[in-house]
């Protein structure tokens, strides 16, 4: 009996390892990690950091870029402005040394007083290659030698952007293909190209009835994957949908993120959502709107009167930017000025809503060495326990303009301010 016990632990450990990936210390290959969702399995990661405390070195970069470093093994890639008009790529070693910087053909824009600019989509690696958007629409693909493989521009082979705050929507790699979203007011388009090519493999126009800037978009293209079943998840324009990712046909959607009697013109949506064990999927909204807790596989077409889809809802108080987290059977929101909301996955009941720091908030959330990590805008990053009850184990101050999400491989927390890129760690 014990045996038969001891071997089912194993196996549903072996099980959660395979599908969140938990093994994986040394890769965070996209924006949101190796799972999308800002979790990863790491220990020792100091709770209080700065530029004289816990440092292992700070790279400084040669401009500003509200995008996530990604890392796989040895490699650290990332994308950045350089001056005020040009754009790069750029890899580091794990030391922090430069091993090649490459400069990108289009120029450089800036966003709402330099918030955000033409380096906001995070690149992403397989560890072979690494691929590298901008809001100018150029999408690089190089060996990590920085040798470009192949290269396009996705302005002129879908069009100009027409958004407020510029493209910011990261790609998203799996199984060879690349996946791309581009809503605005001038398109609706969902893509897939082959990652080693560039070629287009399907184009779908996704219909939407969304008005003026609540066409745009700026979140990023997420999987949604219980067993065999999955799909593809496109967040924006009034609606969240699912879609085939064998030739990107809508599967389903839902809307309920606005209310259509008091219509937003100005509802665009920022944060991804994000999916958690057992197919929750957290879907937060715009301008204190709602935050649905949805399980949609299996559903078709509309979902808005489909109860059994429908887990909970939140009705206001969503984030605006910031991303969700799912931690241990609980919802992190961090909205936009700093109240963190702690809800109960399963039931969305409220644990609690407190502050965290005053001020703006942009980068998601990251979960690592029981742990969540918070950046705010003027460099404090706020280090919380994860539970029921809200506490605060320590704020660290960079004094560093900060956008980009905090990351962890290698048991080391990086995090990316407007000026360098700086790696915490307990290790000597």
């Amino acid at each position: 009996m014990v045996q038969n016990s001891c071997l089912r632990f194993f196996l549903v450990s072996f099980f959660w390892v395979s599908v969140w990936g938990f093994a994986t210390t040394d890769k965070w290959p996209s924006w949101r990690g190796l799972n999308h969702d800002g979790v990863a399995e790491a220990e020792n990661l100091p709770t209080t950091f700065s530029s004289k405390e816990n440092l292992l070195w700070r790279k400084a970069l040669p401009g500003p870029g509200p995008s996530t470093p990604v890392i796989w093994d040895d490699w650290i890639f990332l994308s950045t402005a350089d001056g005020e008009k040009n754009l790069r790529m750029i890899a580091l070693n794990l030391k922090g040394e430069e091993q090649w910087s490459i400069a990108v053909g289009s120029e450089n824009y800036s966003i709402r007083q330099g918030e955000s600019n033409a380096a906001a989509p995070s690149p992403v690696t397989d560890g072979k290659l690494v691929w590298f958007l901008f809001g100018t629409g150029e999408l690089v693909c190089l060996d990590t030698l920085g040798k470009e493989v192949w290269s396009q521009n996705l302005v002129e082979a879908y069009g100009k952007f027409n958004m407020y705050h510029g493209y910011a929507s990261s790609p998203l790699l799996r199984e060879g293909r690349l996946y791309l979203q581009m809503l605005h007011s001038d398109g609706q388009l969902v893509v897939a190209l082959d990652a080693a090519t560039g070629v287009e493999l399907w184009k779908h126009n996704r219909q939407s009835d969304a008005k003026v800037e609540s066409l745009h978009s700026y979140s990023s293209p997420i999987p949604l994957e219980v067993g065999a079943d999955a799909c593809l998840i496109i967040h924006g324009s009034d609606y969240v949908t699912g879609h085939s990712f064998s030739d990107g046909r809508e599967v389903w959607r839902q809307g309920h993120l606005q209310n259509p009697e008091k219509y937003n013109d100005y509802y665009r949506l920022v944060a991804t959502p994000v999916v958690g064990p057992g197919g929750l999927l957290v879907v937060p909204s715009a301008k204190n709107g709602p935050v649905l807790g949805l399980r949609p596989l299996g559903g078709k077409g509309l979902l808005d009167d489909q109860k059994k889809f429908h887990v909970w809802r939140m009705p206001d108080g969503t984030p605006d930017v910031p991303s969700p987290l799912i931690v241990e059977g609980l919802v992190y929101l961090c909205r936009e000025n700093g109240i963190l909301i702690c809800l109960e996955a399963d039931t969305g009941n409220e644990m609690y809503k407190e502050r965290l720091h005053p001020g703006n908030h942009r980068a998601s959330p990251l979960f690592a060495d029981n742990k969540i990590y918070i950046a705010a805008g003027d460099g404090t990053v706020s280090v919380v326990k994860p539970g029921k009850t809200f506490e605060v184990l320590a704020k660290n101050a960079l004094d560093e303009r900060i956008a980009a999400s905090p990351v962890v491989a290698n048991n080391t927390l990086f995090i990316r301010t407007y000026s360098a890129l700086y790696a915490f760690s307990l290790k000597k």
